[in-house]
């Protein structure tokens, strides 16, 4: 066999070196991964939805009458006392009538000054006989004391008395009743300019002490019967409203422990108060139809740690459905489905290993742990499509 040569030998090596440096270029790198441990700790499972402070009696200060109110001085803010005039209300004038209605309303006043001339006539001849059926039993009286007249003739006279004295009282009945009919007809026929003369306006007054939560009718303006004009309440009497989902609410219970957050200031501590029995539909900003339950929560703290907050303010309330002490938690993040299980990847000796675990509450951050781990465990926090079963990972840092 006839040597090797140098340059042989040397690009035999060449070679190995070229084919050892690709093997290990092309071997398996270990998968960067992040971390996390399996540790014991409470947990807290809430539902959070938007809610609004509110005044728990609002009082709304309406019109008694139709007419013009003066320029309000009151403004939101401004603090008012029971019984306090808050609005003044001139009276409306009656409108104008027609002449065809005039003349009938005429017609009805010449009626209804006959008919008050025909109950004083009547009443006129009702006194007259009871004055004669009252002399009647004096005599008769007399006349049965002296043993007369018989004493059923006496009770004919003390039935004719008592009578007259029914149709007297009858007939002034009567001539009060044409009397306000008249009043009334006339009333109709008065001139519109007249009507409250003599008085300016009608005052409302505050039915409650507490400050003006609004100012519906600010400026001077006519009103109707019933017409709202301003709303009154006391804010320190205040709560937070909820508008929860029917399927949220039902996971909560009264006195369940509450946070109000997102107002402006640090988280204040609130409990349910009320659930209402019914719910409503109320169509989302997707056009979505969703049953919705009103929830109410009463403030913990006094009102200097919340005083700034003023009625129908927008607030994010955090309920707690469920807490413990004492579980074994894992990040959410870890858990990914595979069929109908929850599966993670925990890290042994430097590999991935697929586990599959039993899983109890849950929140957005972290997953009661039933079964499948043991706190201590390291498990991959945000598992990707590289990862396998017995992939090797490296933890990044």
């Amino acid at each position: 066999m006839p040597p090797v040569s140098r340059r042989t030998l040397l690009m035999i090596a060449a070679a190995l070196v070229a084919a050892g440096g690709l093997a290990w270029m092309l071997r398996p790198q270990p998968v960067p991964v992040e971390t996390a441990s399996v540790a014991r700790g409470p947990q807290e499972v809430w539902v959070e939805d938007l809610g609004r402070t509110r005044v728990r009696e609002v009082y709304i200060v309406s019109s008694p009458l139709a007419g013009q109110t003066e320029r309000e001085l009151l403004h939101a803010g401004d603090p008012v006392k029971a019984g306090q005039p808050v609005v003044l209300i001139r009276p409306a004038a009656s409108p104008l009538i027609d002449t065809r209605s005039r003349k009938d309303l005429i017609a009805a006043a010449a009626a209804a000054d006959a008919a008050v001339d025909l109950a004083r006539a009547d009443q006129q001849r009702a006194r007259a006989e009871l004055t004669f059926a009252e002399g009647q039993w004096t005599r008769g009286q007399t006349l049965a004391r002296s043993g007369v007249i018989a004493p059923q003739l006496l009770d004919q006279r003390r039935l004719a008395r008592d009578s007259a004295a029914a149709a007297v009282a009858s007939a002034s009945a009567a001539l009060v009743v044409r009397e306000r009919e008249r009043d009334s007809a006339r009333s109709r026929l008065a001139d519109p300019s007249a009507l409250g003369a003599g008085r300016c306006c009608e005052t409302v007054r505050a039915p409650v002490s507490g400050r003006v939560l609004r100012v519906i009718r600010e400026s001077a303006q006519v009103v109707q019967t019933g017409q709202p004009l301003l709303e009154i309440g006391d804010p320190a009497d205040m709560d937070v409203v909820v508008e929860l989902l029917s399927s949220d609410a039902v996971q909560v219970r009264v006195g369940a422990p509450a946070t109000i957050r997102d107002w402006g200031g640090d988280p204040l501590p609130a409990r349910v108060s009320r659930i209402e029995p019914a719910g409503f539909t109320k169509v989302s900003a997707l056009g979505i139809e969703e049953q919705r339950v009103l929830v109410y929560l009463d403030f913990v703290r006094p009102d200097e740690a919340w005083g700034r907050l003023g009625h129908d303010y927008r607030v994010t309330a955090r309920i707690i459905t469920w807490s413990a002490k004492d579980v074994v938690l894992a990040p959410a993040s870890a858990l990914f489905r595979q069929g109908e299980d929850w599966m993670v990847y925990r890290v042994v000796s430097g590999r991935a290993r697929l586990t599959k675990v039993r899983v109890g509450h849950r929140n957005e951050d972290v997953v009661e742990v039933l079964g499948g781990l043991s706190p201590g465990d390291r498990i991959v926090a945000y598992p990707g499509d590289r990862l396998a079963d017995g992939v090797s990972v490296t933890e990044r840092r």
